[in-house]
């Protein structure tokens, strides 16, 4: 088939289930892959990493003209990314707060007990809804400092602002309207909540924020806004995706799952394998900041490139055997958190969570079936994950 289609082939619903058939055609197709929509596609891991530390790379949509409003730091550049990020990192984690994340081990465990529940029972369980969904939103909310009686309100804030995140060559304005909407909502709700603390700090990041001593490390209100918004949709949507589709790989694979309940120790090795096996975060979209070549293509000055982080954590010049899901798989430096300077802000939480939380199932996962296999997924490409996972026991 046409190689200028692979974008709007990948972004298909239908290809959700399984993209990997042509994220190996992408690779099979040359370095720079030029799409029929003008944008380009890059698949081979050395060339996915080697962007994603080229400083001629842009995350930034206003360098296209496109937005006037600053963005988050997430699609930031530096210096300003770098002041954001060091900003938001001082109450989150080293140097400033360096036991935050793992301070919160004990916490986790004990919420990931309460969620197992409705698992003891038998009878039908659905892993998104009743446990891989409410886990990390819970400890995210915990962490800002959101009361649990607040924490439902998030769910359809989330939904509309991934929905526009997502990749999709015939994407129109009104997902974007829709997010802009659910971006000013949350963000006030987050800013009046810290404005509360500002009086009554407590041991959360909001109050943290607003409790900085130093004028010149304070955030301003828009700056506020933004970063809890990012840290409260980045905190638990890809945590989502990595604990389902551990589950299902697990099921998917019964002989490493029975080697796992064997030896849990391999736990972490094994949240390392499936972020490079099913990564939560497939696409990554930078602009050129001027014309350069990459292997003999050139990537004009304000295109679109999409980096197929997952099409690099299967490259077989890179992972030997890289289809097969190895838990004990060594020399694994895949893309599942990107890599360069926007690597994932909330990795190590996240590995916490996803190590908790599959270490926590695997005595139950041995007497599971799946209900539908594939299970129906998320519309988004780009965050990619069930929607659903419904299991018998």
């Amino acid at each position: 088939m046409d190689p200028g289609t692979l974008l709007a082939r990948i972004t298909d619903y239908a290809s959700r289930p399984d993209p990997y058939p042509l994220y190996a055609e992408l690779r099979e197709a040359g370095a720079v892959v030029p799409q029929a929509d003008g944008s380009l596609l890059i698949g081979g891991y050395h060339e996915v990493a080697a962007l994603l530390h080229d400083p001629r790379m842009s995350a930034d949509p206003r360098t296209r003209g496109l937005e006037t409003a600053k963005p988050p730091f997430l699609r930031l550049d530096d210096p300003e990314h770098h002041r954001l990020r060091n900003l938001a990192m001082r109450p989150f984690g080293p140097p400033h707060t360096p036991h935050r994340v793992d301070g919160m081990r004990a916490e986790i465990e004990n919420i990931t007990k309460e969620l197992l529940a409705p698992f003891e029972s038998g009878g039908q369980v659905d892993v998104v809804d009743d446990f891989a969904y409410p886990l990390p939103v819970t400890v995210i909310c915990r962490l800002l400092g959101v009361p649990h009686e607040d924490e439902p309100l998030f769910r359809a804030w989330s939904d509309t602002l991934v929905a526009s995140a997502d990749v999709r060559p015939d994407a129109s304005s009104a997902p974007r309207d829709e997010a802009e909407r659910a971006r000013q909502e949350m963000g006030g709700y987050l800013v009046g909540l810290a404005e509360q603390r500002r009086g009554d700090p407590r041991d959360d990041l909001l109050s943290a924020f607003v409790s900085e001593p130093d004028p010149g490390l304070r955030l301003s209100q828009e700056e506020l806004a933004q970063t809890a918004v990012l840290l409260l949709i980045a905190g638990h949507e890809t945590t989502v995706n990595l604990i389902t589709n551990g589950v299902l790989t697990l099921l998917r694979h019964p002989e490493e799952l029975d080697r796992l309940r064997r030896e849990p120790e391999l736990m972490p090795r094994a949240v390392e394998e499936l972020l490079r096996f099913e990564p939560p975060v497939h696409m990554r979209e930078r602009i050129p900041l001027a014309d350069f070549d990459v292997a003999g293509t050139t990537l004009p000055r304000g295109s679109s490139v999409f980096l197929a982080l997952a099409a690099g954590n299967r490259d077989p010049r890179r992972f030997t055997d890289p289809d097969r899901f190895d838990p004990t798989r060594a020399d694994n430096e895949h893309l599942g958190f990107g890599s360069g300077i926007h690597l994932c802000y909330g990795a190590p939480l996240a590995r916490l969570e996803a190590q908790s939380a599959l270490t926590a199932l695997l005595p139950r996962l041995g007497t599971a079936e799946l209900v539908e296999d594939p299970p129906p997924y998320r519309q988004n490409a780009m965050l990619r994950g069930p929607r659903h996972l419904t299991l018998r026991f």
